[in-house]
Parts: C-alpha cells; sequence; structure tokens
C-alpha cells in the first residue's frame, strides 16, 4: 500500500507542472475601433486648440464688424469681396495685375537671395568673432550698433548705390538678416566646452578639422536660433521694402490695395503673409533638427 502511495505522487506532480507549462495567458488584442479613436486623438489634439481658438476670434470678428458703420471689413465681407484673388491665386495679367501666388513667389525670391547670403556672411563673421578675442573687440561694438538701425532706414542708401528696386530690396534683406546671424553664432562658438577643445589637442586636429568636426557640430543649434530668427526679420523687411520699390511683391499689392481702398484684399495678404512666414520659419527649424539631430529648438 505504502508503495503504491509512493508511486502515485510523483504521477500527481508530473500532472501539475504540465498543466502549469501547457497553461498560456490570453492573449488581449486591441479593438480596431480603439486603435482608430487613438489615431484620431493623436492628429486631433494638436490641431483642435488653434482651430477652436480662430473660430471664436472669426466670431468676435463678425460680430464686432458686422455693424454697416463698422471702418473694417467682417470676414464673411472679406471672402464676398475678394473672392476673385482667392479663387484664382495663380492668374497672369500684365505688369503688375498678377494673382496672390506671383506675388508671394516674388517676395520669397528676393528674401531666399538676401538671406542666403546673409546666411554665409553671417556664420563666417560669427566663428571669427566668436574665436579671436581681437575680432570680437574690434567688430562686436560696431555690429552692435549697426543693428540698432532700422532695416528701411537702408533703403535710401541702398537705391542710392544699386539704382533698381531688387538689388535695394535684396540688400535690405541682407543687412537685416545678418545680426541675428552674426551674434548667435559667436555666442555658439564661445560656448564651445573646454573638453571638445581638450580633444581636438589630443587628437591634434588641424584649423580645417577641428572647424569640420568640433566647432560647427557644436555651436550648431545656437547657429540655427539665429538662422530662424533672420528668416522672420527678413520677411517682415521685404514687405516693408516692396512697399517703397513697387513692381510685383506681397509689400507691393497690400500698399497698391491700400491706394485703391481694397481693405478685404489687405487683409487677405496679410493672411498670405503671416501663412508664409510660418511655414518659412518651421522649414529652417526642419533643417536645423536635421542637421542637429534634434538638438536645435524646435
Amino acid at each position: 500500500m505504502a508503495v503504491t502511495q509512493l508511486n502515485r505522487k510523483p504521477d500527481h506532480q508530473a500532472t501539475t507542472a504540465a498543466s502549469i507549462v501547457s497553461f498560456t495567458p490570453p492573449v488581449r488584442t486591441t479593438p480596431v475601433w480603439s486603435r482608430i479613436i487613438q489615431s484620431i486623438r493623436q492628429v486631433t489634439i494638436p490641431v483642435l486648440p488653434p482651430l477652436v481658438t480662430l473660430t471664436i476670434m472669426l466670431l468676435i470678428w463678425e460680430v464686432i464688424c458686422s455693424s454697416p458703420t463698422a471702418s473694417l471689413p467682417s470676414p464673411s465681407r472679406v471672402i464676398t469681396e475678394s473672392w476673385a484673388i482667392i479663387i484664382d491665386p495663380f492668374y497672369v495679367g500684365q505688369g503688375i495685375d498678377q494673382g496672390m501666388f506671383w506675388h508671394i513667389l516674388a517676395s520669397v525670391e528676393r528674401v531666399a537671395i538676401g538671406y542666403f547670403m546673409a546666411a554665409i556672411a553671417g556664420i563666417a563673421l560669427g566663428v571669427l568673432v566668436g574665436q579671436s578675442q581681437w575680432a570680437m573687440r574690434g567688430l562686436d561694438p560696431i555690429f552692435q550698433v549697426l543693428r540698432t538701425v532700422p532695416p528701411l532706414a537702408w533703403l535710401p542708401l541702398s537705391l542710392a548705390a544699386f539704382r533698381d528696386g531688387t538689388p535695394s530690396a535684396i540688400f535690405v534683406i541682407f543687412i537685416t538678416a545678418i545680426w541675428p546671424i552674426i551674434i548667435n553664432t559667436a555666442v555658439g562658438i564661445r560656448n564651445i566646452p573646454q573638453d571638445y577643445q581638450n580633444v581636438a589637442r589630443v587628437l591634434r586636429l588641424n584649423g580645417l578639422e577641428y572647424f569640420a568636426k568640433i566647432m560647427l557640430p557644436a555651436a550648431a543649434p545656437y547657429i540655427f536660433t539665429g538662422l530662424r530668427i533672420g528668416i522672420g526679420l527678413s520677411w517682415l523687411a521685404i514687405v516693408a521694402a516692396e512697399m517703397l520699390i513697387g513692381g510685383v511683391g506681397i509689400g507691393f499689392f497690400i500698399w497698391d490695395a491700400w491706394n485703391s481702398s481694397l481693405i478685404s484684399d489687405i487683409i487677405v495678404a496679410l493672411i498670405y503673409v503671416g501663412v508664409v512666414g510660418f511655414l518659412l520659419d518651421r522649414f529652417i527649424a526642419f533643417i536645423g533638427r536635421l542637421v542637429t539631430r534634434g538638438t536645435a529648438n524646435a
């Protein structure tokens, strides 16, 4: 009887162990509708607050300006009066009679040329000022004085020098955008950690290798901060400069609409100006994140 009981005990343990091993917890799968709701939330959460705010602002604007004695048109009136330029931005006429797209394109081209020149010169001068103590003492006071001059104050001088509207506007863009690029680049160069410089000495890097492998990567977040400030100032300056130089451009379009008392067209143009300025800033920020691998400011 004892032998029989001893023989049964291992069989019970083996059965229990086998049942434990063979047991697998049920796999919980996320329902399709839950994943759809989660995806919708990820898309709507960043977009919903600005849309709500914009809707409230438009409603307030509509209520305030709906009176016949209002000096500014309401949103509904803007759409009605400026529907032609809204629906056909690619219109091509004669002379300055162009659609909004061509005015924006002409302004963006001027900004691109002047801003590209300012980026190259600003980064080079910023590296010089940040790296050399003598250059900082000699150039920094001059830069601090010149950067306080309003952009439009340079326009008469540039018109006298170039005797043409387009190069004058490009020069205004250049002189406006270069200062934040110089200052931020110089700050970034001066803030390079001493450990990086010690590593460069240990590795015996020459000047070009130190510039490419140590200096620029370390100062890149500061440089792109200056570039973002510069592109914003450039877009502000071109709109003001084009009001004076004439020709095709969003600034001249706004001034011409004012002379023609087309307030609704001015409002539409200002919306275009804001959207394009936002996109330019986002573009520079995107390039900065790619170059600095996410260390630049978003």
